[in-house]
């Protein structure tokens, strides 16, 4: 985080531990976070009968499960996570879930099923 001293900020060029500027790991963690969510919504109109059916909160779960081997793999060291980022990622996918899903099902959409 940048601290202010004087006429300077400090901190806000200075790269992490994985070689990654705080703003690029932020930028990662958030595109990742909200295209798994989208691609978890798709995935459960494709693979659940219906909002009812619990086939699309498995969807969501492997959405998250499977990030945090992606961050691993880009370079980006999830060790160094606290509990505000991984709730951070849980909630940015969960709500990018949520609302493609709802809009895909009141919006009638008729995708080939996964089941």
């Amino acid at each position: 985080m940048a601290t202010e001293t004087g006429e300077s900020t400090t901190g806000s060029d200075v790269e992490t531990d994985d070689g990654l500027s705080p703003y690029m790991r932020s930028i990662t963690v958030t595109t990742c976070s909200t295209l798994a969510g989208i691609a978890a919504g798709v995935l459960s109109l494709m693979g659940a009968t219906g909002p009812e059916d619990a086939t699309g909160a498995f969807f969501l779960l492997a959405a998250i499960l499977i990030q945090f081997p992606i961050y691993s793999a880009v370079g980006i060291d999830t060790s160094d996570f606290s509990g505000k980022d991984y709730a951070y990622v849980f909630f940015m996918t969960f709500a990018l879930w949520f609302i493609s899903w709802g809009i895909l099902l009141t919006a009638g959409t008729e995708l080939p099923s996964i089941v």
